[in-house]
């Protein structure tokens, strides 16, 4: 059974619709941003990238990837954001259907590329809030 994830931070999560993809490779590290949809009730991020970009051939050798998505702002009362860990695959089968629906939906232009559906199951996400006070720190694991 998975433990619940807060309200909040899966609000944050679908107000937004791009995060900072960290993977590593022979120990260099390289990032990169990528247009997600969340899937709430799998607890998976969906992306779509090709299978020739440099952090697709990294997750070859290293599944464990970390993220982070931010709510840019200068105002430090208002300062939000969620650094996850997690493992990546690519989708298949009936989860594959289900992402592919959600993306679509939420991204329609990618009906016009061929896609490659990509998900990440997080194991850790750290929400800062500052909203709720300076600091504020939401966290959840799995």
């Amino acid at each position: 059974m998975m433990n619940q994830i807060e309200k909040r931070v899966i609000e944050f999560i679908a107000e937004h619709h791009i995060f900072t993809l960290a993977t590593s490779k022979n120990n260099l590290p390289y990032a990169c941003t990528c247009f997600y949809t969340y899937l709430p009730e799998e607890n998976l991020f969906v992306f779509t990238s090709d299978k020739t970009t440099k952090h697709i051939a990294d997750i070859e050798q290293q599944s464990m990837v970390a993220g982070a998505i931010a709510l840019e702002t200068s105002i430090i009362g208002k300062i939000r954001g969620i650094q996850f860990t997690g493992t990546i695959r690519e989708l298949e089968g009936k989860e594959l259907s289900i992402a592919h629906k959600a993306y679509i939906k939420q991204f329609p232009i990618a009906m016009l590329a061929k896609t490659t559906l990509w998900g990440i199951v997080p194991n850790f996400i750290k929400m800062t809030d500052n909203r709720l006070g300076f600091g504020k720190k939401i966290i959840w694991q799995n």
